[in-house]
């Protein structure tokens, strides 16, 4: 696949209006979305911000990647665009960004435009391709020039090839298969080894292959680079290359395995660094000036020795948000069987005795999905920790909260308990021979893994957090109702705050907590009629307030009509990345009112999922439904109200310009 079957003509914009980052990335998804190359702007548009959250896809060099893989696109496309003034995108060297190519690529998508996409990310590091797109002016000029820069490549790898199969042997490797992927001097004994990865794996990922391929050439050291892209793991280093290696390079911006580089001087860097920094990396890990890993949890990710060390409340909370990302499809799917169920039991005729209750119930409920919540998220958490050794422990310890009382409390216990037992076992155990090291993952941390952590858990952790798990539930009962509101104005704000974040997700998971405990559903109203409010004030605010808001804003609104209502967040969340101010302080104060009058009215929802479709199950279904939309109007108002109007905006960007 040609780079030109992807960056097509009639979706290139070579005289970018924008002048922000915010508002680049909309003009290019409006040309996405004209072509049809896409289904869903918002959701596309929200996928983009998210991986633009993880770190800037500004690599520099006046160069900006923005990019995502979705089922919002239809068709893999790149748009390119261009600036001739700039625009100031947060890039690597905090130059502004002239020329943008946004990459759309299908969820579930073959791998077959990865190729262009590698291709794509070559040419954009040499410096005189780059002088030659400057000067380009139409579409056609875009596309011959692409196609003879992609000609030339083609021809060099064939020639390079070639050269490979003629040669004898090479560095590590031999014409039969090694030769193409290192690269260096072969008359070299420096050899070092190399890993790149971004969350995608689409672009960066092999930016930062090409980047430290060409600087070690230059340099005359061997290299070799494997790559975690989209497609999964490509060139993968064998054993005897990182034996042999001087020294190994993390460039990632996501989780790769670690374990096989114990005992190696190891540099974690961000992927951009990869990109911009190769010559600084490559001389530190050919010295082997870099720290010695040693292996004592799972994957890792880079940035962890040059002053990107995840702080220990970003630790935890990584690992608890491995736990119940795991854990909540069994919430999502039992909770909505459970719904269902109750919908038989109420109408179906028969109360509990309706043979489809009692099929959902069991299916769903604490037989079923349910029955498997806590042990999942512990045994999530633990392995998050202490990698695959510490799952089986973490599952046994939650399994035992779940039965004893110490509920979800004591699970989240019991997650991290396993982890750093087994991290414990690691290190008393690292200086056994190496000949029955194959014994550690199947024997010895298993057996007194599941041993210590069961004995910590039944004597301390499942009597302590069982009478704490009693006491606040006796706590929450007896609440009055001012106090029961102030609770839930708390709940249903943090919904907001960052909704989808860890703030939303302590609210959900306490919600959840009282809920697998008791059945007490009271606070999951508070944080579901929370949870709906943002997206809904922001569909109500874009279509009472159409002057506003541009063309792109008010489609992406009409979308998170059916977002809120199926109480998803973060349908909101490219309206708060564009304008935070306005949009979280008004969704906030929105959701909290929501979840305030859920208390208020002593509202239930005995389910964990579901949105509208699950409020004919609350014990006041017409008064739920009715908190939901006063705090969505609430919040519509403050927003529509505060918000400036387009021709205000437009009049500030100017002055700004000027």
């Amino acid at each position: 696949m040609r780079i030109t079957d992807l960056m097509i003509e009639p979706v290139m914009i070579l005289d970018l209006k924008s002048i922000t980052k915010e508002a680049v990335i909309d003009e290019l998804i409006a040309s996405l979305n004209k072509s049809g190359r896409i289904n869903d702007a918002a959701a596309f548009k929200q996928a983009i911000l998210a991986r633009e959250a993880q770190s800037s896809t500004g690599i520099g060099e006046g160069i900006a990647m923005p990019h995502a893989k979705t089922s919002a696109v239809n068709e893999p496309t790149i748009v390119f665009g261009k600036s001739s003034p700039g625009v100031e995108y947060e890039s690597l060297d905090e130059q502004p960004a002239h020329f943008f190519f946004m990459i759309a690529v299908p969820e579930g998508e073959s791998n077959l435009h990865l190729q262009a996409l590698k291709q794509l990310s070559r040419m954009l590091l040499d410096a005189d391709f780059l002088g030659r797109l400057r000067e380009v002016k139409t579409p056609a000029e875009v596309t011959a020039l692409f196609n003879a820069a992609q000609a030339d490549s083609e021809g060099a790898s064939g020639k390079q090839a070639e050269a490979a199969r003629q040669s004898d042997s090479s560095v590590g490797g031999s014409a039969s298969g090694m030769a193409d992927v290192i690269v260096g001097n072969p008359d070299s004994d420096q050899f070092v080894v190399a890993v790149t990865a971004c969350p995608t794996g689409i672009a960066h990922t092999f930016m930062a292959e090409d980047a430290l391929k060409k600087k070690a050439k230059e340099l005359g050291i061997n290299i070799r680079v494997e790559t975690n892209g989209s497609e999964g793991v490509g060139n993968e280093l064998t054993a005897a290359e990182i034996a042999r290696a001087s020294g190994v390079i993390i460039a990632a911006d996501k989780n790769v395995e670690m374990a096989r580089f114990d005992g190696k001087p190891v540099l974690q860097r961000k992927v951009s660094d990869g990109i911009r920094k190769p010559e600084e990396l490559i001389r530190k890990a050919v010295t082997g000036d870099a720290p010695i890993y040693r292996h004592e949890g799972g994957a890792a990710s880079g940035g962890s020795d040059a002053g990107g060390k995840v702080s220990v409340g970003g630790k935890i909370y990584k690992d608890l948000m491995n736990g119940i990302s795991h854990m909540l499809p069994f919430v999502v799917g039992g909770g909505i069987l459970i719904a269902i169920s109750f919908l038989f039991e109420q109408y179906g005729g028969g109360g509990e005795n309706n043979p489809i209750f009692k099929l959902l119930m069991s299916i769903g409920g604490g037989d079923g999905a349910f029955h498997f919540l806590i042990p999942i998220l512990a045994g999530f958490i633990a392995m998050s920790i202490g990698d695959r050794p510490a799952l089986m422990p973490g599952v046994v310890a939650g399994y035992m909260a779940s039965t004893s009382g110490a509920g979800f409390l004591g699970g989240l216990a019991a997650g991290f308990l396993a982890g750093y037992i087994v991290i414990g076992l690691r290190k008393l155990f690292k200086g056994l021979p190496k000949s029955i090291d194959g014994l550690k993952p199947i024997l010895i941390y298993p057996v007194l893994g599941l041993l210590a952590v069961g004995l910590i858990m039944y004597y301390i952790i499942d009597p302590v957090f069982g009478g704490l798990n009693t006491w606040i539930t006796g706590v929450l009962e007896n609440l009055g109702t001012g106090n029961a509101v102030l609770l839930g104005l708390i709940l249903g704000g943090m919904m907001s705050i960052d909704m989808g974040g860890p703030f939303n997700k302590a609210a959900y998971t306490f919600a959840i907590g009282i809920f697998t405990s008791t059945g007490d559903g009271a606070w999951m109203a508070a944080v579901m009629a929370g949870g709906m409010v943002p997206p809904l004030a922001i569909a109500l605010a874009t279509t009472f307030f159409k002057n506003k808001f541009d063309e792109q804003e008010r489609k992406s609104g009409i979308t998170n009509y059916v977002l809120g209502l199926s109480f998803i967040t973060e349908g909101a969340i490219p309206f708060a990345a564009a304008d935070p101010l306005r949009v979280l302080t008004s969704c906030i104060i929105g959701s909290a009112a929501a979840g305030g009058l859920t208390q208020l009215w002593a509202i239930n929802v005995p389910a964990p999922h579901g949105g509208i479709f699950v409020a004919a199950l609350a014990n006041h279904a017409l008064l739920f439904l009715l908190t939901v939309v006063i705090g969505s109007v609430i919040s519509a108002l403050i927003l529509g109200f505060w918000k400036k109007t387009l021709a205000e905006r437009a009049e500030i960007a100017a002055k700004k310009a000027a």
